[in-house]
């Protein structure tokens, strides 16, 4: 059953995904794109048969909105896996791969398990307000929605089996230069061909599905794992995104990345833009994604 569902992933599909979506979409520079970029990923889901609801954060005196869309477990569905992609981007950066691109990815693993049965609930969360509001240094990050998404699910008890988060994906190839972050325990090879999958020591288990899942399936993904000691702290680098809240509070979660600044030099930057993303690798990443969110929520077939 797998197999069918990773052959069913369209580049085509993210590709139109990440046009749709690309431009500036920041709340004080391009307050409306962002609207749009919200509405666009709420109407696409409330088409496929999930429930889908608005989760409301305040941020200045204004009301933020996630969208979370939910199929539920059928043995379990007290129990459940989140996926995670921020909307947002900088004041000045159309962000393809930062972060259209992954929101693209989720959208389409989206579309392809909206038919699939499984044990547990699986959530697929286009958060908002990850970037900095305001001009700063690289490592800022906001991480407003993810804020109040953990806080939310810690009050209300949630049963978390584990957490993906897709940051900056589609920037990759052969021909792409690779930078090691400072601090860093070991040095990243010099082509940037590769996906990494960054876990904390409470979330080990998670990236090692992850590897098992593209090699179980063949999937054609170079992937660097890395775990770090703590939460991080040591290595600010590997707690700049959406996943660092759930760290903080006990979840077990992994963040994609193509490692970012470390390895585009678009960015952050007018530069980001459709034109310089690499397709093919991230419907590769699609499919590496879809394998493990359906292992770890567990394939239900139907009697």
């Amino acid at each position: 059953m797998i197999e069918n569902l990773l052959a069913q992933i369209s580049a085509d599909r993210i590709h139109e995904h990440i046009r749709a979506l690309e431009g500036v979409r920041h709340p004080v520079t391009a307050p409306e794109a962002l609207q749009r970029a919200e509405d666009y990923i709420h109407a696409y889901l409330r088409a496929l048969p999930y429930q889908v609801e608005l989760h409301p954060f305040t941020l200045g005196g204004r009301e933020y909105h996630n969208i979370i869309a939910t199929r539920l477990g059928v043995r379990h569905p007290d129990k459940r896996v989140l996926v995670i992609a921020h909307y947002d981007t900088v004041a000045d950066s159309p962000g393809a791969d930062d972060n259209a691109s992954s929101v693209a990815v989720l959208l389409e693993l989206a579309r392809v398990l909206q038919a699939v049965e499984l044990d547990r609930t699986v959530q697929l969360v286009a958060v908002n307000l990850e970037e900095r509001q305001q001009e700063g240094s690289l490592d800022e990050a906001a991480l407003f929605g993810s804020r109040a998404l953990a806080s939310d699910a810690e009050k209300q008890g949630w049963e978390i089996e584990g957490v993906v988060v897709l940051d900056t994906i589609a920037y990759a190839g052969k021909e792409v230069v690779q930078a090691t972050p400072d601090g860093l325990p070991i040095k990243l090879p010099e082509v940037g061909d590769f996906i990494g999958v960054i876990g904390n020591e409470a979330s080990s288990g998670l990236v090692t599905a992850f590897v098992q899942a593209v090699g179980r399936y063949q999937i054609p993904l170079p992937v660097l794992p890395l775990v770090v000691p703590g939460n991080g702290e040591m290595l600010s680098d590997t707690r700049r995104s959406d996943h660092a809240p759930f760290w903080d509070r006990g979840y077990r979660a992994i963040m994609l990345t193509d490692t970012a600044n470390f390895r585009s030099p678009h960015y952050h930057k007018p530069s980001d833009t459709l034109d310089t993303i690499n397709i093919p690798f991230t419907a590769e990443v699609c499919r590496a994604l879809a394998a493990t969110v359906v292992e770890l929520a567990g394939y239900a077939p139907t009697p």
